[in-house]
């Protein structure tokens, strides 16, 4: 018998209303918190890159690692996420909150042991990072920084998804929001300084991004922090939030490993390269912004439908959210083709700049497109559980494909490195469709026995 969860005008029904209608209902407000944050993104290195060349240059080689931040805490925010949404599906909502429960205990253990762990090896990093001695003190300032004080994206990301799991898109949209807007405000105030604070430069910049997460955190602490069970579940609990949250944060972590490989590479020709590709993921975050909210509303509904045994619905959920995710993302497509130049002048004058990332924006944006698929397809098999699939097409993608072909094209000279893009999101949607065909026949055979 098929299970439905008490509903509101507030929140939609996941297993009953029309799949599209709860996209647009989920998407809007993830896309505008989404929309503020890389706002923000763009905002800080503007402010960065107005207060120095070698700062912006620093925010590039600090971003993998800021990236595995995000790993770690979207990671297990999804996974309690995730299992949270079973459990509602299956109609069991004590156990639902439970796993809330274990949410913010396990937060603040990963940050610790993050923070500790960046503190130390934030000088080797830098070292290995850049051969000019000012960029590397800059990267070692603003890392201890965002890294050690990160407390406010970890608690805010796990309370955030506990919130996701149950419709609530709107408290994690407005702390966003509001975070955002704090760490915009801040940005010139600390970089160049204004009445009693003091010009503090990539520091102040520092500052302002983790005040802007702490405010974010508290607006969402106060419905997402929830009383955790008793301390003899917490093992059992954190295995299969992990089990499900894993492919996540192997995703997004393995962004960290290749984007710092990426850099390594780009090393070899100037600074300019890698600043080129760190202002290449500036203007991603904006792009993919309809891309990163469909991976966030897919899994909560997929997970809900998947274990209530839709399964039609859970591949018209994949079906639909690839259809919004490729008609939007057109949009970046003709950006980068067309205005490639204008895009790269926001931040930087170096001249090398602009003609590196001219020719590196206009390659990279023929990716655009297989990129919708080879993000959704690791989403839709972590929802319903298929950790394997997940894990081998996020391996496939960020280890097999993007170094090693960036190695290979770089071989022939810089503006062929670029090609490493689209070849990589071509192949890797190839083998996703593949996998995803096979799961298909899996789940009709299923329902015909």
């Amino acid at each position: 018998m098929q299970i439905m969860r008490k509903t509101s005008k507030r929140e939609p029904d996941f297993g009953k209303d029309k799949i599209m209608s709860i996209l647009l209902r989920l998407s809007p407000p993830v896309m505008l918190a989404q929309l503020i944050q890389a706002l923000y993104n763009l905002i800080d290195s503007y402010f960065v890159g107005s207060y120095s060349e070698s700062g912006l240059t620093a925010l590039s080689i600090i971003y993998p690692l800021q990236l595995l931040m995000i790993a770690l805490a979207v990671g297990t925010g999804v996974g309690i996420n995730t299992l949270m949404s079973h459990f509602l599906g299956i109609g069991d909502r004590k156990k639902s909150d439970e796993t809330a429960g274990v949410g913010t205990p396990l937060a603040c253990a990963i940050w610790f042991a993050f923070a500790v762990i960046c503190w130390f090896i934030m000088p080797f990093y830098a070292d290995i990072s850049t051969e000019t001695k000012q960029i590397a003190q800059e990267v070692v300032v603003y890392g201890r920084i965002v890294c050690v004080c990160s407390f406010g994206i970890f608690f805010e990301s796990v309370w955030t998804k506990i919130l996701q799991a149950t419709g609530n898109m709107k408290i994690p949209m407005v702390a966003q929001i509001v975070g955002a807007i704090v760490n915009i405000i801040l940005d010139p105030i600390m970089i160049f300084g204004f009445g009693f604070i003091p010009k503090m430069g990539i520091a102040g910049a520092a500052i302002a991004t983790v005040i802007g997460q702490s405010t974010a955190a508290v607006i969402v602490m106060f419905k997402g922090l929830k009383k955790p069970p008793k301390l003899s579940k917490f093992g059992h609990y954190i295995k299969r939030i992990y089990h499900l949250g894993f492919p996540n944060i192997l995703m997004q972590s393995a962004y960290t490993f290749y984007i710092f490989g990426l850099n390594l590479i780009l090393k070899t020709f100037s600074d300019q390269a890698v600043t080129v590709l760190g202002l290449y993921y500036k203007w991603q975050s904006l792009v993919f912004i309809p891309l990163g909210a469909m991976q966030t509303c897919i899994v909560p509904v997929i997970s809900y439908n998947y274990g209530a045994g839709m399964f039609d619905r859970c591949r018209k959920t994949l079906k639909d959210s690839v259809l919004l995710g490729t008609t939007i993302m057109l949009i970046g497509v003709l950006a980068f083709e067309l205005i490639p130049t204008q895009l790269l002048m926001t931040f930087s004058s170096d001249s090398a700049v602009i003609s590196i990332g001219t020719t590196a924006f206009r390659i990279i944006g023929t990716s655009f497109i297989p990129l919708v698929t080879s993000l959704i397809y690791p989403v839709y098999f972590q929802a319903i559980g298929s950790a394997f699939k997940s894990s081998m097409l996020t391996i496939l993608r960020t280890v097999v494909l993007l170094v090693p072909l960036g190695i290979i094209f770089a071989q022939i000279g810089l503006d062929f490195f670029w090609l490493t893009f689209p070849c990589t999101e071509i192949i890797t949607t190839i083998v996703g469709f593949s996998l995803y065909k096979f799961e298909k026949r899996k789940m009709i055979l299923h329902n015909n026995s």
